[in-house]
């Protein structure tokens, strides 16, 4: 089983000492989903996404590539790391009137990036939310989970 990292043995908070770690390329993906009610997901897709504010989707994606950047200033124990790719894709599905939100980053370091691919599809979804709130509260942010992690001493799958 493996431990908190982020306690000591005297259960004090601490940043994780990744100075012994290797430097890999270490990647992550992570998804969420933003459900709408089925009138304002008819209102969104006639107007191709078109708000007063901007493009939904390209304003959430350039939200969700700001959050990633930003990780280490948002979540108070993350290292703050330069990525070297953050792509945010949006596919709005029919059958569930839904956004599918998904974040793919990655990086060269000692640490991984899967609060920055997590942060990344939380924010992005957030956007979509605060962009079309006025249409309805009834939207719903939803299933924001890792999906994919390498390059560190173990891989994840989803």
């Amino acid at each position: 089983m493996s431990e908190i990292t982020h306690l000591t043995e005297q259960g004090h908070t601490h940043m994780v000492d990744v100075s012994d770690k290797s430097t890999t390329r270490r990647t992550a993906i992570a998804e969420a989903t933003v459900h709408f009610p089925p009138a304002v997901y008819a209102q969104i897709q006639a107007s191709h996404g078109q708000t007063a504010k901007g493009t939904i989707t390209e304003i959430a994606r350039i939200a969700g590539i700001m959050a990633a950047k930003n990780t280490g200033n948002i979540i108070p124990l993350c290292h703050p790391m330069m990525l070297e790719r953050c792509k945010i894709h949006m596919n709005y599905q029919d059958d569930t009137h839904s956004l599918h939100i998904r974040a793919e980053v990655g990086v060269t370091h000692k640490t991984g990036v899967e609060m920055e691919a997590l942060t990344a599809v939380s924010a992005a979804a957030l956007t979509v939310y605060d962009m079309t709130k006025a249409l309805s509260h009834d939207i719903v942010i939803g299933e924001i989970r890792l999906l994919h992690k390498s390059g560190g001493k173990s891989e994840f799958n989803r």
